[in-house]
Formats: C-alpha cells, structure tokens, sequence
C-alpha cells in the first residue's frame, strides 16, 4: 500500500510541476489516472481478516480515495485554468480583462477547494496544491501586467493636481488588477466554543459522537478537552491556553497571537500565528504558514485514560517530528527563522487535567509520560 500510494504521490507531483511537452503531460496524466483507479478499487481485490485490519484496510481505502477524488478534481480544475491563461493572448482586447477576472475566479475556487479539502489531504497533496495555486496567481498577475492596456500619461493643469490626493509619479494600482491573497481557511459550521473572555472552557468528547470541534473567537480564555475526536479548528485566539486530547485527523489552527497549544493529532497545520509555543505529538510534519515567533516542545498532557486513547488513536508512540517543522513561505536550505524549539528550561511543567471535574488542574510533576 504505501509503495503505490508514493507511486501515486510522485505521479500528482510529475503533473503538478510539468512544464514540459503535451506529449509528456498526456502520457503523465495518463498514469495518473491508471494509478487513481487502481487505488480507488483497491478494496475490490482484498481478502478477509480479523477485525482490526479489516478496520484499518477500511480506513485505509478511505484515505486513498479521499486523496484520489482531490486529485482528480484539482488536476481538471487546473488544466482548465492553465488552457485559459495559454489562450489570453488570442482574446479580444476588449474583452480581455473581463478574460482575465474569470481566470481569477477560478483559481479562487480552486483554492476554495484546497481548503475544504485540507483537513483529510496528507501533506505531499497538500503542499503541491498550494504551490500549484500560488503558480496559477503569479501567472495570472504577470498575464494581467503585460496585456492590459498600461495607463497613458498625460500633463494636468494645476487645479487638477491639486485636486488630486495621489501625486502622478505614485498612482495606486490598478484596482481592476487581481491581487494575491493569502490562503482562507474555511470556518465550519460545527460544535465548539465562540465569543468568549477571560474564562475556562472544558469538553469531554467521549461518547457523544461529535467528529469536528471548533475554538473560535477567545481572548484570554483556557481551554480543556479529553477524549478522542475527528478533527479540530482553532480561528482567531489571543492569550489563550489550549489543552487537548488525542485528535485523529488533523488540526488547523489560524490567527492566533501570543497562545500556547497542547495537541496531539495525526496531521497540525498552522497559519497566521505569533508568539505562541506548541508542545505537540503529531504523526507527520507540522506545517506552519505565514508565522513568526512560534516555538515547538513535546506534547505534556496527562488525564485519566489519556494513554489508551493515544494508542488508540494511532499516537501512543513519540514521533519526534513535533520538532520538524515544515515552513510554506521559507523554501531555503537553512533553518528557518521563523520558528524554533523552545529551550527545555523554558517548557511549561506537565498539565494533568481531573476527569471527575473536567476543570483540571496544575501539576507540577515532571515524570509525566502519557
């Protein structure tokens, strides 16, 4: 399985990052395909087992074709931005800029779709979608730079100079240009805390079927959640505390500002963060965007049960990657300087939460080992 799934992955990666002949794109699109369906069907071909793999091989075969459908959908959604932006140069002028909007607005869907999509995508999906859309914006912005008509000069009298707030030289741009935004993270519809200050905030997830949680809106609150859950979504934070169990999934965490996290989970994205430290057990590389000042240490929380959940959640061992972070906006060799591990005489003590109170408590034993 994980030989076709790095099949699969390094042939999404070959049409992503293709600038080569038609040729070679159709033959690489036409591997692409063949390995899309054959993992997709791969279930048809398995035999029984015991009830366990039987489960993981279920979970498995969702996951693949969770990343095959993304797949599909963003390579076609691509192709038809790419086939536009070829044929910008034969489009009527006067029609050129309303041309270039529409291919605008299409890669604006498709960064929708990226980002719905996240959450469940694993981190190679992930990472060459938003380089592929960050691509298709530069492009786009070049497009629009070279083949829209430039402003004519022309000489004012002196109560038209006068009149205006902006001297000729300094003009602002082009409002009709389409301008870079930085990736928007949708905020769902789910169960969580919202619009909250300066208060304690727990939830026990066990046996109440919940499978995505969302913390959005705090400012100097502390949040306790134990049991285990799908996915989490942390929007807009500042002077928070933030203490979670075992997350299967994957947690997305987006402006936040001077916070501290301790999370456990399968995949942890963070974008638009600040002066905020992260004590983590996390399966894959951390991803971080859009950030300055954050620091890593390990996960160090301790409540009644906590290390049966872990195992249960595919988390019971330590990983280390809580210490390997991916950096999306700093693609040099050398470290980058926007995050760093938090000194271990910095670390706060292990945290233990009370499960009959499920407010918690300090504790400031440090031979905490979940």
């Amino acid at each position: 399985m994980e030989g076709e799934e790095m099949q699969f992955h390094a042939a999404d990666g070959a049409l992503a990052e293709s600038g080569t002949s038609k040729s070679n794109e159709a033959s690489l699109q036409k591997k692409h395909q063949a390995m899309i369906d054959r993992l997709s069907n791969r279930h048809q071909s398995r035999t029984g087992g015991s009830g366990f793999n039987c489960t993981r091989s279920a979970e498995d075969d969702n996951s693949v074709s969770t990343a095959a459908s993304f797949a599909t959908k963003f390579s076609e959604s691509k192709r038809s931005i790419e086939s536009l932006l070829a044929n910008s140069s034969t489009v009527d002028p006067s029609a050129l800029r309303s041309h270039l909007d529409g291919i605008s607005s299409s890669i604006a869907a498709l960064e929708q779709l990226v980002a719905e999509s996240s959450y469940s995508l694993p981190s190679y999906e992930l990472r060459s979608g938003l380089k592929s859309v960050a691509e298709l914006k530069q492009a786009v912005e070049t497009q629009s730079a070279e083949l829209l008509p430039k402003k004519k000069f022309s000489f004012r009298n002196k109560s038209a100079a006068t009149a205006t707030k902006f001297p000729a030289a300094v003009q602002p741009k082009d409002p009709g240009l389409p301008k870079q935004q930085p990736p928007v993270l949708v905020i769902r519809d789910s169960p969580g805390f919202r619009n909250a200050k300066e208060v304690t905030l727990t939830k026990n997830f066990r046996g109440l079927g919940i499978g995505e949680f969302t913390v959005a809106d705090l400012d100097g609150c502390e949040v306790r959640l134990i049991g285990r859950i799908n996915a989490l979504f942390f929007n807009r934070l500042r002077n928070c505390r933030v203490y979670t169990g075992p997350v299967i999934g994957s947690v997305l965490i987006e402006q936040v500002e001077n916070c501290v996290f301790v999370l456990a989970s399968h995949q942890i994205r963070i974008h638009d963060a600040s002066g905020c430290d992260f004590y983590l057990r996390v399966r894959s590389r951390p991803i971080i965007e859009d950030c300055s000042r954050v620091r890593f240490a390990p996960y160090c929380l301790s409540y009644e049960g906590i290390g049966k959940e872990l195992k249960e959640a595919g988390l019971g061992d330590e990983s280390g990657n809580w210490a390997n972070v991916d950096d999306f906006k700093w693609l040099r060799a050398v470290q980058s300087p926007n995050w760093s591990v938090l000194e271990e005489s910095q670390r706060i003590k292990c945290f233990e939460i009370n499960e009959s109170t499920i407010d918690g408590n300090e504790n400031t034993r440090t031979d905490c080992k979940p």
